[in-house]
């Protein structure tokens, strides 16, 4: 489970302010999509979740645990796929992943197990053995997402999780992003393709300026929106008061 409480990020000396006072709860087994137009505060949003950014005001708790009062706990809860992950080079692919599964303190056994599923699965076991600057953008990205995979988180959060994966792999993620929802686990992740949003997620928040314009089944915002899809939703919410300027 995710909430926010109050959850509000400041700018500058002008008190530009990217995130303004959200409050929203994720439950467990939700596969949740967060999303709104470019500078809406998305990316700011995950940053104070997974304890990348200190919030001005206001927490961000993961099961139960807050991230700005026992950080390095609620981390361990989390598996973080940024937008655009910025890998070691020089290291292997396995070399990578050993060294997630070190910082988490996964078992050699159950390490295994995952590199093994997950290598298979986004197709990697061939090209594990090769330095990352070797690999594609695809590449990285399917790397990453296994590193936030290898700790068998309870909260998987992705940040623009699609952008530079081919449409298998993208199939491929959205399944997994399906597997862990079934099993329990909670997944949030933002998007600017309302296409994935509208057939994958569960419930769907969309922020813009910072603040939650709306939250609720596809269904729900349908009808309070009278529209007939995502896009429409979308266009109607962020049209209301304009876009944002801070990511």
């Amino acid at each position: 489970m995710i909430e926010f409480l109050d959850l509000t990020k400041t700018y500058g000396k002008s008190g530009t302010m990217a995130v303004d006072h959200l409050n929203l709860k994720v439950e467990s087994g939700e596969l949740f999509g967060f999303i709104g137009p470019n500078g809406a505060g998305k990316t700011t949003t995950i940053k104070m979740l997974t304890g990348i950014l200190t919030p001005t005001s206001g927490e961000a708790v993961i099961e139960g645990i807050s991230m700005q009062r026992e950080p390095m706990k609620a981390k361990r809860m989390i598996g973080f796929v940024p937008d655009g992950a910025d890998l070691f080079d020089r290291l292997t692919g396995f070399e990578y992943l050993n060294f997630i599964a070190d910082i988490f303190e996964v078992s050699a056994a159950d390490r295994k197990a995952r590199m093994e599923k997950y290598l298979e699965l986004f197709e990697l076991t061939g090209d594990a053995g090769n330095q990352i600057r070797s690999y594609s953008k695809g590449m990285r990205q399917k790397l990453a997402t296994i590193g936030a995979l290898i700790h068998d988180p309870q909260i998987w959060v992705l940040d623009e999780p699609m952008m530079g994966l081919d449409p298998r792999a993208a199939f491929l993620l959205k399944e997994e992003m399906r597997k862990q929802c079934e099993a329990g686990k909670t997944v949030f992740f933002s998007t600017h393709v309302l296409e994935v949003a509208e057939k994958l997620c569960t419930r769907i928040a969309v922020i813009n300026k910072g603040k939650l314009a709306a939250v609720g089944t596809l269904e729900a915002l349908q009808g309070q929106e009278h529209a007939e899809s995502l896009e429409d939703i979308f266009l109607e919410l962020t049209q209301k008061s304009g876009d944002g300027e801070s990511e």
